[in-house]
């Protein structure tokens, strides 16, 4: 008997269900450091990338404008981030790790990588960058979808 032929539909149920479980464990794990996952995010990205603009830290850890910040605000009172003026533009304010910020997310980084090892254990490093090149090829095609639909839109209202 020969199996039906894979359907994308249950490819993206499979994918989320997987990134469910995922996420659970991971947030599992990150809930013993006191951190929720947006502050963890936050953290993270400034980590890796430095001192930010809100408004682009925002977008980089799927947070809106008021999500971010609140987080920001809540970070800044713990003391792990500063926020300053740009010297160039007032309206922006730049976000950067304090020296506490550095050392409370250090470690609690280290501990997150370890913990996706294990979820990822199962994959050779092959099959790994495999599979970060098809989910990325997927991302691609789904972003460039969303922009086409996003552009039909606004056509369609320009001539209303």
């Amino acid at each position: 008997m020969k199996k039906d032929a894979p359907k994308p539909v249950h490819a993206w149920l499979v994918m989320m269900k997987a990134m469910q479980a995922v996420t659970r464990y991971a947030l599992a794990d990150l809930e013993k450091s006191g951190l929720g996952a947006s502050d963890f995010a936050v953290l993270e990205v400034l980590l890796h990338k430095g001192p930010l603009p809100v408004n682009v830290i925002g977008p980089k850890v799927n947070l809106t404008p008021g999500s971010i910040s609140v987080a920001v605000d809540r970070l800044v009172a713990k003391g792990l981030v500063s926020r300053i003026e740009c010297p160039n533009d007032r309206r922006v304010r730049i976000v950067a790790l304090t020296p506490r910020g550095r050392g409370v997310i250090t470690p609690i980084f280290r501990q997150h990588v370890a913990t996706m090892d294990k979820v990822f254990a199962g994959l050779s490093s092959d099959e790994l960058r495999e599979f970060e090149r098809q989910l990325k090829h997927i991302g691609r095609q789904a972003e460039s979808l969303f922009e086409q639909a996003v552009a039909k839109r606004r056509a369609r209202r320009a001539r209303s």
